[in-house]
């Protein structure tokens, strides 16, 4: 059995769809089928099922699924291990970041690495940070570079790297902008704009209005803070906000009961051997001179 069938199997089932697998393979969507027909072939089973343009597991494939993962972590883990002992820093590195962190954090830091390490190539999905965690739990990812999770799993190691301090926000016309300071029953009263409910920037938020036991009122959801920010400083409600993201559009309150941040930082898998590639970008983001920005 051949390790290039079982990545292409565990990127079509990963991703519902043999297009986008072929893209995170960077091959053709032919060969992508190829390798599939081949597996099945040699399995004698057939592993999606494909109606239409829907791809779902058969039971073959939902059992086989688990066992590739694991099959192709332990490979990738070995090649790492094996590279790390030349103490070259190339090959791909497969991490995952938020869209807030990438646009906000990120970019001084890889503009250092990709000019220190140019044999590196770097794949990074665009994700949700909790996705992003369990992408990087299950081994699809060797790094997740995210908002830290409050409590994280077991199998995780994280680090945090930015505190990021949150401001309660609304527009400069919401009612209580003229107010020099605000209540958590006076917030509750009024409708808020803030993350979907699986994110930990919501978990942080409901935490603290339910020990005081307020319910918050959602307007909208939305997992993107620059979407958010547009809604509040147009008056659809108040909301959650990153200091950095602050400016002439929108308030910030000053609520005492509600003093809360977010840690941004480094997530992997507490048994992955990191690669070469991996540690240098964890060196760079550890920097407090560089990484502050």
């Amino acid at each position: 059995m051949e390790f290039a069938a079982l990545k292409a199997f565990v990127a079509v089932a990963e991703t519902g769809s043999f297009s986008v697998a072929a893209e995170r393979l960077f091959l053709t969507q032919p060969a992508v089928s190829k390798r599939i027909a081949a597996l099945e072939s040699e399995l004698d089973a057939r592993l999606f099922d494909r109606i239409g343009r829907t791809v779902t597991l058969t039971e073959g494939g939902v059992a086989l699924l688990p066992r590739a993962q694991k099959l192709l972590m332990e490979l990738e883990d070995s090649i790492r291990a094996i590279s790390s002992l030349s103490g070259e820093v190339r090959g791909t590195l497969r991490f995952a970041t938020s869209h807030h962190i990438g646009l906000h954090r990120l970019p001084p830091t890889l503009k250092r690495f990709t000019q220190a390490y140019p044999q590196v190539r770097l794949d990074i999905r665009f994700m949700d940070s909790e996705a992003a965690c369990v992408a990087v739990e299950h081994g699809e990812l060797e790094l997740g570079i995210v908002t830290l999770p409050p409590e994280p799993s077991s199998k995780l190691t994280t680090e945090v790297i930015w505190e990021d301090p949150l401001g309660i926000v609304v527009s400069r016309n919401h009612p209580l902008a003229e107010h020099a300071d605000v209540t958590l029953d006076q917030l509750a009263q009024h409708v808020a704009v803030l993350p979907a409910t699986n994110t930990y920037t919501r978990q942080i938020a409901e935490l603290a209005f339910s020990r005081l036991g307020l319910t918050l009122e959602i307007a909208l959801s939305t997992n993107y803070l620059e979407t958010i920010k547009m809604l509040v400083s147009v008056g659809i409600g108040w909301s959650l906000l990153p200091n950095t993201m602050l400016d002439k559009h929108i308030s910030k309150l000053s609520v005492e009961e509600l003093s809360l941040q977010r840690s941004l930082g480094i997530v992997y898998h507490r048994d992955r051997t990191l690669s070469n590639a991996a540690r240098a970008l964890i060196s760079e983001l550890r920097n407090p001179d560089l990484a502050s920005g």
